[in-house]
């Protein structure tokens, strides 16, 4: 596929001249059980937006078990784009992102998911026109590689500590995060504690309760927790005036997740001194830009920051270390390992994992290039395309 990564007509102002987006079904290595769905694949929604200089930036949009985990879906997405969006998008300025976004902020409520995906295809097409890779868009990089996690999610402990122990010998994750809280508080803990204890002190463990514990369930099994090793535990109950009661009780890290649905809900959280850590995740912070004012309330408040993930395939999962690079302080770290969850690739290079790193890339835009042809071969539907105010075509 062939890339613009430069203006072909510098007369005049660049604007958006074509819309696209489309429904990729991928298939994951395994089950990934959640305490509220379990994922036997992964749907991107992949939106394209091209530009008067031939300019073109790409986005994606991705949930965690379709609506298990939130409000929108991939499917929802497309037609919120399609239908809502892209009539504010063509015909705008394509250099003017904050702008423009500032613009969608007003017109449409919520949808952050949606959002987040556009944003990060205006980003990158603007990188590509600038010659910039968009962490420099966002105020420049500090770090060029990330350490990534892995989550365990299979729900069988034997299995989990094989898993684990292979990616630890291909160097490709030290961090380990188990999925628990669709068992007993005391059969989630004795998992955690055999996984530990398999693996000793050359990974960290860590868990995710995805808010299926009540108060009390909690406050067990955070005492449980530190008694195994484990070192961190995520959204353990929905409540943010619990989670705020959680924090420091035990001598273990409170992170929240699911709690953080943008800048306003950071600010919540910071005030009650709601959690040790943040999960910084920018499609729940409702795009790239919102991730780093998330990240900047969490800063002044002196609470640590974790790179999260809503398993994004390729494209969401290099926007997010994009972001992440450029936060002053990753005391904990990310997890940006959604590609590795997939059996199929649809960039013609997939991203580098090393080392118990993600590298991110320091060409224009995102610094990816997708494979036309397997994006297509793995399409759910049709596409839509909108030409300019009044004409849709179909693909």
């Amino acid at each position: 596929m062939q890339r613009h990564d430069a203006p072909q007509n510098t007369a005049g102002p660049v604007v958006i001249d074509r819309v696209e987006t489309m429904l990729v079904d991928l298939p994951t290595i395994r089950p990934h059980k959640l305490s509220m769905a379990v994922m036997d694949g992964q749907t991107l929604m992949l939106v394209r937006i091209r530009c008067s200089d031939g300019t073109e930036g790409w986005g994606e949009g991705t949930t965690i078990g379709g609506l298990a985990y939130g409000a929108e879906s991939p499917e929802g997405m497309k037609l919120a784009i399609d239908t809502y969006f892209t009539p504010h998008l063509i015909g705008a300025d394509a250099n003017r992102v904050p702008a423009l976004m500032s613009r969608l902020n007003t017109a449409i409520r919520d949808n952050r998911f949606a959002k987040c995906a556009v944003e990060t295809a205006l980003l990158d097409a603007l990188g590509h026109r600038t010659g910039l890779p968009v962490s420099e868009l966002l105020g420049g990089r500090q770090r060029d590689r990330l350490p990534v996690a892995w989550t365990l999610a299979s729900g069988d402990t034997g299995r989990d500590i094989d898993e684990a122990q292979r990616m630890l010998a291909l160097r490709r994750h030290q961090i380990f995060k188990l999925k628990i809280g669709r068992r007993s508080v005391r059969e989630d803990v004795a998992h955690v504690a055999a996984i530990k204890k398999a693996l000793g002190d050359v990974a960290c463990v860590r868990v995710d309760v995805n808010m299926a514990w009540s108060e009390l369930e909690a406050q067990r099994g955070l005492a449980g927790l530190v008694d195994a090793g484990c070192e961190l535990v995520e959204q353990p109950v929905a409540n943010i005036a619990a989670l705020a009661r959680l924090t420091g009780k035990f001598p273990i890290a409170v992170m929240a997740d699911e709690s953080l649905v943008g800048p306003e809900s950071g600010f919540a959280l910071a005030r009650l001194a709601g959690a040790n850590v943040f999960a910084i995740k920018t499609e729940q912070s409702g795009g790239l830009q919102a991730a780093q004012r998330v990240a900047a309330i969490a800063d002044a408040a002196h609470i640590e920051l974790y790179g999260g993930t809503m398993l994004e395939g390729g494209v969401g999962t290099i926007a997010s270390a994009h972001v992440f690079s450029t936060f002053r302080e990753l005391r904990w770290g990310t997890e940006l390992f959604g590609p590795l969850l997939l059996t199929q690739e649809i960039l013609t290079q997939p991203l580098e994992y090393s080392d118990f790193h993600l590298t991110v890339p320091a060409l224009p835009g995102l610094g990816i290039s997708m494979d036309e042809d397997r994006v297509q071969h793995f399409r759910r539907d049709r596409a839509r395309v909108v030409v300019g105010p009044a004409v849709t075509v179909q693909i």
